[in-house]
């Protein structure tokens, strides 16, 4: 929390878990399917080095080409050095989340104004939905920040009645309420828990 009482959440265990999934890709699984019906494995590491570098971006409010740019304009793929790139991206990510000036004001992310709180949100969720996505994908464990998959769902949870949902997320996969938190954050995103290649 900060001193005006506005949530705010450390990114950097759940970047730390990112970056290790991220080191568990091998090439050949690249091509392979994700819960992402457009994305390949490539393509959903290329989503997330540019939506780490937008949120990172929209953290420091240095509003430009990575905070202006619809993350549906073209079809993320990685390039030569992605490896090198996505951990210390993610490093300078929760460095701009640190800052409690990140959470205030208003920002940008993905060519969309909002508060500054909503982007740090957006940000939390990003990281844990697609966190799942590459690990459920590549045949890795997948345990999650808990104070993030906490957030996210606050998040998800808040906005299921949002009229303006389905254009960020699938309609709701109906989840048991008994079942496991990160399961109901699953398939409140919009995804199927059970999902499998």
């Amino acid at each position: 929390m900060t001193d005006s009482g506005r949530m705010t959440l450390d990114l950097g265990p759940q970047a730390q878990i990112i970056a290790r999934l991220a080191r568990g890709v091998s090439d050949e699984q690249f091509s392979e399917p994700t819960p992402c019906p457009e994305y390949a494995v490539r393509n959903l590491l290329g989503h997330l080095l540019g939506l780490t570098l937008a949120f990172r971006d929209a953290g420091r409010k240095d509003l430009g080409p990575t905070t202006d740019t619809s993350p549906t304009t073209v079809l993320p793929d990685i390039e030569p050095g992605w490896r090198e790139a996505l951990p210390e991206v993610l490093d300078e990510l929760v460095e701009a989340w640190r800052d409690p000036a990140a959470w205030t004001g208003e920002t940008r992310a993905g060519g969309v104004d909002l508060p500054g709180a909503v982007a740090g949100a957006v940000a939390v969720d990003e990281l844990v939905v697609h966190g799942w996505d590459l690990a459920r994908a590549t045949g890795q464990a997948y345990e999650p920040d808990p104070a993030a998959l906490d957030f996210t769902h606050g998040f998800l949870a808040a906005a299921v009645d949002d009229p303006s949902r389905g254009d960020i997320f699938g309609p709701v996969v109906p989840v048991p309420d008994d079942a496991p938190l990160l399961d109901r954050v699953i398939g409140l995103s919009g995804r199927d828990p059970g999902w499998k290649p």
